[in-house]
Parts: structure tokens; sequence; C-alpha cells
């Protein structure tokens, strides 16, 4: 039965008002006394808000209302998009900003309400002491190289915390590393001061965790700038998570056939029983319908060997491309009604689409007998740092699945295709190393751990900024944000892929899984004799084009270079004699002779090499991890 348009307003009437894109309407039902907030963040048949479906059809006066009266931005469709990557996906730049300057007002709000509650949450638990070493792997070797690895140091006495770190950020081609400490201190119900220690600029930054009163300062401050929305214009949106819907732990044997038992390992001296999650996939979703015709071919051409080494061991459907007729379009009983099945068809801008699955096993080491609550002490912790950290954010996801009786002592989650995180707990209660500030006291059968004022103190000699000491613009104080950590880890993974002779030069996917710098060819521009320009890494795919590398290869191949052997060309020409008899048009016309016999001998060796590649990836395939 159809459904009327008097059923729809009914039942739905913000989503009914944004539908028809009536402001007047909608800015009246927005009013104190008409509003119903249950209304407000209601979900429509195809699961979208009212600031969803607004966004989505790019209604931006409409949306503009909602943010305004308090819709929440942190939201996800049926789909797991957010309202953010919808707004990206319409390419309004109007729509783009508000959409960001109110998410992040909201998530300043979320952040300053949750932290005071989480220390009170953690005043009732004993205090402790303990490590988690973050180890970032990749079975890809010239990824590894550039993994990086660090130690949180948590210290927990009463309702405050102190977390060390060293990791703090990445610059060009190393990861820069430093010593800071970050200390929450509860100072009641809905109050926490936050410090942030620079050990190596003897320096304290002091905030205050409190809500934001939203006038036209606060909005000024949170405004996003043109270039940060230009970025997101300009790039893919990518979405990632992890499939657990159909996970099962498994327990890991060892041993000989016939022979078989659990396994067991020792973790930090701790006997551990060894689980592997089966059936988790790794799903990522690109989307390119917002992006320009040269945004695409850039994109495309930049990220060749890594979306080469992505492609490895998953599936990849094929991309959802839009339509040029009207069969996408959706009418409003269409919508409404969920008794209809839309299939491909939605609302909005007609998607570009690729979705790419790994499948992959997570291994986890569990403990029956360990020190620490993992509800009462380490979660609170988790859900300290998961408000700002995607990494964080992927663990405490990953432990809150029904895993087996244990305490997870270390956890192999992973974060992209080519790279893993494994988390380890270790020295707890600083018994395996001793830490400054932490005592133990046998009380029966049971330790207790002593956390010293002394940890939470400021040292006198350092300097004090905000809250009563010097003022600091916020520039000094650089902090990434959720979105920023996982493109820094990607942006590193990008730079690991890049020939270490030359900057400009990536490896191919052979040279990345053998783990060895290729070979430096050597390039006749360097004795002035060559037509063609240096190498570049803006051409699609390889570093140069298909025609100007056979062009590139004909030329040395005409002055007798011997490239396979790495000969310099000082040395060639040394040798030869003829290099100096020839000039750059006589170079050119036998470049051009030989550039039929090259291209087919290139045809030859592609072909080969793919063979070769494919063989590789077999026997990958094949290890387990």
């Amino acid at each position: 039965m159809k459904r009327e348009e008097s059923d729809i307003a009914r039942e739905y009437p913000l989503h009914y008002i944004v539908w028809k894109n009536n402001t007047v309407a909608l800015r009246s039902s927005l009013l104190p006394d008409n509003v119903n907030l249950q209304h407000l963040e209601q979900l429509d048949p195809r699961g979208r808000t009212p600031l969803m479906l607004a966004v989505t059809l790019e209604n931006l006066d409409c949306a503009i209302l909602l943010l305004e009266n308090g819709a929440n931005v942190n939201v996800e469709n049926k789909e797991g998009w957010t309202v953010v990557q919808e707004a990206v996906s319409t390419g309004n730049h109007q729509i783009i900003s508000a959409v960001l300057q109110k998410r992040d007002l909201q998530r300043h709000t979320t952040r300053m309400l949750g932290v005071p509650a989480l220390l009170q949450k953690l005043k009732e638990a004993p205090d402790f002491y303990m490590e988690m070493k973050w180890e970032f792997t990749s079975w890809v070797p010239l990824v590894s190289r550039m993994c990086p690895s660090d130690i949180y140091k948590v210290y927990k006495q009463g309702s405050n915390v102190r977390i060390d770190t060293t990791l703090l950020g990445f610059d060009q081609s190393s990861w820069q590393r430093g010593s800071k400490s970050y200390l929450f201190k509860s100072e009641g119900v809905d109050k926490a001061v936050l410090l942030e220690m620079d050990h190596e600029a003897k320096e304290v930054f002091v905030e205050e965790l409190r809500t934001l009163q939203e006038d036209q300062v606060t909005r000024h401050l949170m405004a996003p700038s043109n270039e940060a929305v230009m970025a997101r214009v300009t790039s893919p949106i990518v979405h990632t998570y992890v499939d657990t819907e159909k996970i099962s732990f498994e327990r890991n044997k060892s041993g000989l056939w016939g022979w078989r038992s659990d396994k067991m390992e020792v973790v930090n001296g701790r006997d551990c029983k060894v689980f592997s999650a089966s059936n988790v996939e790794l799903v990522t979703k690109t989307r390119t319908e917002h992006l320009s015709p040269e945004d695409k071919t850039k994109v495309a051409g930049s990220g060749f060997l890594l979306n080469s080494l992505l492609a490895v061991g998953q599936h990849i459907e094929e991309p959802t491309l839009p339509d040029d007729s009207n069969s996408h379009e959706v009418t409003m009983e269409e919508y409404f009604d969920s008794s209809i099945d839309l299939g491909k068809r939605d609302i909005g801008r007609p998607k570009e689409m690729t979705t790419k699955t790994q499948k992959f096993k997570a291994t986890l080491w569990l403990c029956e007998e360990f020190p620490l609550s993992l509800v009462d002490q380490i979660m609170p912790i988790v859900d300290l740092m998961a408000i700002s950290s995607t990494h964080f954010a992927k663990l405490r996801d990953f432990i809150q699945m029904q895993l087996p009786a244990g305490f997870p002592t270390k956890i192999e989650i992973p974060l992209f295709h080519v790279m893993n995180a494994c988390v380890t707990f270790g020295n707890t209660f600083a018994l395996d190393e001793p830490v400054h500030g932490i005592s133990v006291i046998q009380e029966a059968d049971r330790l207790s751990c002593v956390v010293d004022d002394s940890c939470f103190v400021t040292p006198g000699e350092y300097t004090l900024y905000g809250m009563g000491g010097a003022s600091v613009s916020s520039s000094s104080r650089r902090q990434f944000s959720m979105d920023e950590e996982d493109e820094l880890l990607q942006y590193a993974i990008q730079q690991s892929l890049l020939d270490v002779g030359s900057e400009g030069d990536e490896v191919d996917i052979w040279e990345a899984l053998k783990a060895h710098k290729p070979p430096t060819t050597p390039q006749v521009s360097r004795v002035n004799r060559s037509p063609l320009p240096p190498r570049s890494s803006s051409s699609l795919g390889f570093c140069m084009s298909a025609e100007e590398e056979e062009l590139q290869r004909a030329i040395e191949a005409s002055l007798g270079i011997p490239t396979e052997l790495g000969l310099n060309p000082v040395d060639a020409s040394s040798s030869g004699g003829t290099m100096e008899a020839q000039d750059e048009a006589s170079l050119l016309a036998e470049a051009l002779m030989l550039s039929a016999r090259e291209t087919a001998l290139e045809e030859e060796r592609r072909s080969r090499e793919d063979n070769e590649l494919l063989q590789r990836i077999l026997e990958l395939s094949l290890l387990e991890k």
C-alpha cells in the first residue's frame, strides 16, 4: 500500500520538512516550545537522522538550522558513513565547513564531559602502574622498516591518571620522538584538569577541561581553514572498519600430528593461552564521486604501489559507478516505505565507490591470573585514550567483543591492509623493571600497588603555561586529531615505499616484497646528453610513463650502457669511447630505431615479472602470520 504524504509528515515530521526543503517550517518546528529531541535524532527507514538527510540531499539551509539546534554530527548511517563523510561527498564547501565546525565543537564537549566521568569511575578501583607496548608491524619489508613502536606508561592514583609517551609525530622520513607526560587530575564530578608536560623543553601546558559556550568567538576558533576543506574535497573518502559479525575464537594447537595440544606461550613471564580470531574481515570503502577528473587522475597515479599492496590477498568488488539515467532517483513515498527494497538506488549524488575486503586472523594471548581487572582498571584507561585516538578506539572495539575467559596480555589487531598493531600489557606494578615512585605491598595472597604523589607533581624548574601561567599560542601546541592519526600512519607507509635512492621514485611492488633497494639505473642526463627530462613521480602508475620508459631504455641501449650491471655513465663512456663522438640528434635517431625492439622486450619482461609476482603472492598467502 502506497504511503500518503500526511502519514510521512506525521511519523517523520522533521524528515518530511527536510525532504521538502522547507526552511520556514523547519525553523518553526525547532523553536524551544515545539522541538522534540526524539524527533531531532529520529532515524528514518533508511537509517538517516534529519541532519544526515539534509546533508545527503544538499539542503544547506536545513542542515545549518539543524546544526544550530544541536543535531548530533557524530552519527553514522546504515552503511557506516558519517555526516562529515556525506558532506564531503557533496563537494559543497559551505556544507563541509558548517559540519566540520559543529563536529569539532561536539567532540570537544564530549571529551570535556567524558574525561571527568571516566576519572570518577577509576576512583574506586585499586591504584596501579602498567605499560602498554604498541608495535606496528607489516608483512611488507619496506613498510616494516617504517613501522613505529611506543610504550605508554600508565600511572593511576585515586581519580588521577598519568600517561607517558615518546612517539610525537612523523617528519618526512622518520618518526619524531621525545618525552611527554599527560596528567589528568579530577577536581570533582564534572570537572578535571589536563597537564601536558614536555620533559625535553621543560614546559607544562595546563588546560581546564570544561565545556565551551557556543558563541561567536568559539565558532570562529572551531571554524575549519580553507586548506582543510580543500584537502577533503580533493581526496577520496575512505572508511575502514573490522567486520566481526561472523567472528569465532579458536584455541591454537602445538605439537606433531597425533600429539597435538593446546598452545601455551609465555608473555612477560606469564603463561598465556593462545587463541586465533577467525572470520574477521577488514573492509575498506573508498568513494570518489566528489573528485574532479584531474583529482581522480592525481590520486590514481600517486597511490600506485600502495594500491597494489592493498590488493594483495583481498577481494575487490567492482566499483560502483554513477548512472547517467534517472534510474537512481527515489521518490519520497518509496524512500519512507520500509517495505520497498531500493536495491542499488539511493538519494543524493550517485556514488562512485570501491569496496575492498581482506580476511585475516587476529591473535590473542590470554592469561587466567593477572593482577589487573580488565573491566574496572584497563577499560576506563582505554576509553580515556579512545576519545582522541583512533588506534585506542579500535583496540577498545576489539576488547569489547565476546572474548574467551582471561586477561588479554597481548592482542594483535589490524589497522590497514598492510599493517597490524600488536598491543602488549607488561611491567605491571613495575615488577619486571623498577619505576620511580612505584612500590608494591604484599597483602595476604595478593599484591597492592602504591603510586607516590611525586608522580603527579610538576617539577619546579618547568615553565607553566595556562591557568595562571604564561599565555601560549595554539600553534605552539601541535596535537594530532583523530582524523590526522590514521593519515599520519598512512603517510609513513607511503614514505616507506619511496626508493631510498631518490625521493621522487617509488619502488614497484616486486621490489617492496623482495625487501631490497633496486639497482640505481644510470641516468644519461647526468652527463648532459639525454634529451629526456629526469624521472618524475607525477606519472600514472610508474615513475615515468611507458613511452618515456621505453625511450629511456632505448637511448641507454644505443649508448652501450650495461644497466643490468649497475655501471655509471662515466665508466661506460671511458670503456667504449664512442659516446663522446655522438651528438644529441644522432642519439635520438638511433633510439627511435630501437624503440620497436625495446617495446617487444619490455612486454616480455613485464609478463615474466607479473608471473613471478603472482607466484610470490601465492606463497605469501600460504604463510600463517
